[in-house]
């Protein structure tokens, strides 16, 4: 039995049986995604994204990051973290300073009020990523979906590098 080269599966449309395993990705990742959000809103009143703005601010050096970088760093458009940027300052989760280096830059800053909404949230947050995610899955099949997320985001890489 011969097997396609990658050019000639480029090529081909996915088959029956592919387009299903696709589609039950999808479904399935988007479902995950929507219960974590409902969860994450509820036990916490933060959405995946003022969790995503945090937890970055909360790893950076002096728990703060040029506006620029944070965008890079959670792979958003500059356009979209702004706006989202400015409904947390009006609640008070970040503030904007000056960039010390650059007149042209703001850094992002987390607020102390910033902070506890973080630590408040990122308990359950992790509890329900066990049990909705870690605790469905064996350790093998755990490392097999890891391993299959770095193949996928190394191809992307690739592909975007063409």
């Amino acid at each position: 039995m011969t097997r396609d080269t990658p050019q000639q599966r480029r090529r081909q449309l996915p088959t029956t049986e592919e387009l299903r395993i696709w589609r039950d990705f999808i479904e399935t990742t988007e479902a995950l995604r929507s219960v974590l959000t409902s969860r994450l809103q509820s036990e916490s009143a933060l959405s995946p994204g003022d969790y995503s703005v945090l937890l970055a601010l909360s790893e950076a050096r002096d728990e703060r990051m040029r506006s620029s970088e944070l965008a890079a760093h959670i792979r958003w458009d500059r356009s979209r973290l702004s706006h989202h940027l400015g409904r947390m300052e009006k609640r008070a989760l970040i503030r904007r300073d000056d960039c010390a280096t650059d007149n042209r830059g703001a850094e992002i800053v987390l607020t102390p009020t910033g902070a506890e909404a973080f630590h408040r949230a990122t308990v359950p947050h992790l509890r329900a990523v066990r049990e909705l995610f870690v605790d469905a899955l064996t350790p093998d099949q755990l490392a097999t979906t890891g391993e299959v997320a770095a193949t996928l985001r190394a191809h992307l890489r690739s592909s975007r590098d063409m």
